[in-house]
């Protein structure tokens, strides 16, 4: 399918869904000095997981062992990027956060491959993580602990990616709903922990909503649908600029300004991300079916 045979409502719905997510995380953001990042996270699973059940009753499939056995991975894998990728934007700028991530879904198609023009795209990433990292002389200063967690959260995608592969086989949408579930059962009892019943006010709950919505149950659903009109090359290229996207409504919602180095380093994964999208192979493509579950 040529690009200019493409329909544009899919895509359209696709930017729609990447802003939505990215909006959802700054939104989150704001939550943070009420009940901090782990019961934000905690309630914001506990939210999305609550609307994916009603909507999509999961229970209505039987489910074998060895599905249960991946399905457990992937939602462990969902709860703990999840609450990474909050703890980094606690303390690092949201697209900064967001490229750093980014580098799970892009090991895992270039693993997925092995092929010699992969080193330039795995080259161009590490430029861009070389070119996040503080340096002396250079005009910005990162938290590595945040740094840390970011990258960390891309680990969690990657496994997430792996083991989603199996469970959208087997279950389809209603094993996200599962998943999501267990992810929120692993993560509420540390945010309970960590932020107190604080997480469950009048205050917070509205706003959660809020972010549930917007963060997993939109996003999803439009994803989806873009699916069944969009080749997965396009679908992967255009979930390639999802660090940009983050970076402008960090400007935007939570005025976080970013150097031109920082901004060249996000172009620098993203440009890597979405060349191997682009040369991959389609047995090579499963990878960009997975929605981002930020």
């Amino acid at each position: 399918m040529s690009v200019q045979r493409l329909p544009l409502w899919p895509i359209g719905l696709l930017f729609i869904s990447i802003t939505s997510i990215q909006g959802g995380a700054a939104l989150a953001k704001q939550l943070f000095p009420l009940i901090g990042a782990p019961g934000t996270t905690a309630i914001r699973l506990l939210m999305a997981a609550a609307m994916l059940l009603l909507v999509l009753r999961p229970w209505r499939r039987p489910i074998s062992a060895r599905v249960w056995k991946a399905m457990m991975i992937y939602g462990v894998a969902l709860g703990c990027m999840n609450y990474m990728l909050y703890q980094a934007i606690e303390r690092i700028p949201l697209g900064i956060a967001v490229a750093l991530e980014f580098t799970g879904p892009l090991a895992v198609a270039i693993l997925s491959s092995r092929r010699w023009l992969d080193a330039l795209w795995v080259g161009l990433a590490l430029v861009g993580i070389v070119m996040i990292m503080p340096h002396s002389g250079v005009d910005h200063d990162l938290d590595l602990v945040g740094v840390a967690f970011a990258l960390g959260a891309g680990v969690c995608w990657a496994l997430y990616i792996w083991f989603g592969q199996r469970i959208g086989t087997d279950l389809g949408p209603e094993g996200t709903a599962i998943g999501v579930t267990i992810a929120a059962l692993v993560i509420a009892p540390l945010g309970i922990y960590q932020s107190g019943p604080g997480m469950f006010s009048l205050e917070v709950l509205p706003l959660a909503a809020l972010v549930a919505i917007m963060s997993t149950a939109l996003p999803y659903s439009l994803e989806m649908i873009a699916l069944k009109h969009l080749p997965t090359t396009t679908f992967g290229t255009l979930m390639s600029l999802e660090p940009a996207v983050a970076a402008l409504s960090g400007l935007l919602f939570l005025g976080e300004l970013l150097t031109l180095v920082q901004w060249l380093a996000i172009v620098s994964i993203m440009v890597a991300s979405i060349g191997t999208t682009l040369t991959h192979r389609p047995a090579d493509q499963a990878w960009e079916a997975a929605p981002a579950p930020d």
